[in-house]
């Protein structure tokens, strides 16, 4: 490899796309995988889907981790271990099987992008993270969209079953992991990390993002998808094209959105973002065309991309030394939604859909009052526009 590629944002970029790679591929399958091939019901999958979240909480466990071993390493180690889960997944068709495969992926999961975080605002300038952090998503919708023609076509041109499909993508994860343990060299630090929980006073509006940012995830991915199946009668075909134009439009734009946000700053993007949401809430409330819930759909995967404004921010205010220890809490507290907001807008789902959104619609107003605390140029003396940084 030319010495010119082995540099750390490359390394980024490309584990970025190993890891979407894997997951997508484990994601893409796993619902007709769990009934056809283990028979799961609605209870089994439920359960499956919680247990999926609990490593999410783990997440502040990597700063312990971090006093035996590299962060580098560990992030290898990290997808490695993702695409293991994933190969064993078409090994062990059964509920406990499935079970222990999808607890065995999320941890990888989990803690390769607690990492990526952390190890983006560590090698990477403030001016530049976001551009960098748009190339990894770029990066990861161009993997999935591999994914999805190579699902198509494993199934429908070469006969391949759910063991070789899993089993290929898993092995993928692995081998990419190998590759760069071999190629890219151990990358510096700027600072020392601190190897100790941090939580501090002066990052409370990024932790209030972060936690906002979860709850409106869980809104699209639980309740926009089901909106479409459910109301409008759209088929798995119909929402796999959806998923293949959202990653279409999302590899060119992501690195713009970075640019974006270098240039406009933080406050102003986010502001968009979320007046953007509260009129693709209130809109998917109301909608009674299905075009038009298609389009809010793909509109609102975009918004997703402009979420690493929130980062971008954490960056800028941040004390460099707290970056490791700051990405394991905040990762948690962005999967506290994870557990919560499924199980209640559930119950206020079979009560009103439309007051699902409108929820929804209130979490948006929430955010934007938050986003218009960031200041226009923060930094580690001036964190939110209400007072200086405090520790």
């Amino acid at each position: 490899m030319p010495s010119s590629l082995k540099k750390p944002e490359y390394l980024l970029i490309l584990l970025a796309a190993a890891g979407s790679f894997a997951f997508s591929s484990w994601h893409t399958l796993l619902n007709n995988f769990a009934v056809e091939m283990v028979a799961f019901t609605g209870v089994e999958i439920g359960i499956l889907q919680s247990l999926r979240e609990v490593p999410g909480f783990l997440a502040f466990t990597t700063v312990f981790i971090l006093l035996l071993i590299r962060e580098q390493s560990f992030a290898l180690i990290s997808i490695a271990l993702l695409g293991l889960g994933v190969v064993m997944t078409g090994l062990l068709p059964s509920e406990y099987g499935l079970y222990f495969t999808t607890v065995l992926m999320s941890v990888g999961f989990h803690y390769y992008y607690t990492l990526q975080q952390s190890l983006t605002l560590q090698w990477v300038d403030k001016d530049r993270s976001p551009l960098v952090m748009g190339r990894q998503s770029s990066a990861s919708s161009i993997a999935s969209i591999i994914v999805f023609a190579g699902i198509w076509l494993g199934m429908e041109w070469a006969g391949l079953g759910y063991t070789w499909l899993y089993a290929l993508a898993g092995l993928a994860a692995m081998l990419v992991a190998l590759f760069a343990w071999q190629w890219f060299p151990a990358f510096s630090h700027k600072e020392p990390q601190h190897k100790h929980l941090v939580l501090r006073k002066c990052y409370w509006l990024y932790y209030a993002l972060v936690f906002m940012s979860g709850a409106r995830r869980q809104i699209f991915v639980v309740f926009a998808g089901f909106l479409m199946v459910q109301k409008f009668g759209y088929s798995a075909s119909d929402i796999a094209l959806l998923f293949l134009v959202n990653h279409i439009l999302n590899t060119p734009l992501a690195p713009k959105i970075g640019r974006l946000i270098s240039a406009w700053g933080e406050r102003r993007v986010l502001t968009l973002e979320y007046v953007g949401l509260i009129v693709i809430f209130v809109s998917y409330a109301f909608v009674e065309v299905g075009w038009m819930a298609a389009v809010l759909y793909v509109v609102d995967h975009l918004f997703f991309v402009m979420a690493i404004g929130i980062n971008s921010y954490f960056h800028k205010i941040a004390d460099p030394k707290d970056i490791a220890s700051t990405a394991g809490v905040s990762f948690t507290i962005n999967h506290i939604a994870a557990v919560v907001i499924p199980v209640l807008f559930g119950m206020l789902w079979m009560i009103s859909p439309a007051s699902v959104f409108l929820a929804g619609t209130g979490m948006a107003v929430m955010s934007l009052g938050l986003a218009l605390l960031v200041p226009a140029q923060p930094s580690t003396e001036i964190n939110t526009v209400l007072k200086m940084s405090e520790t």
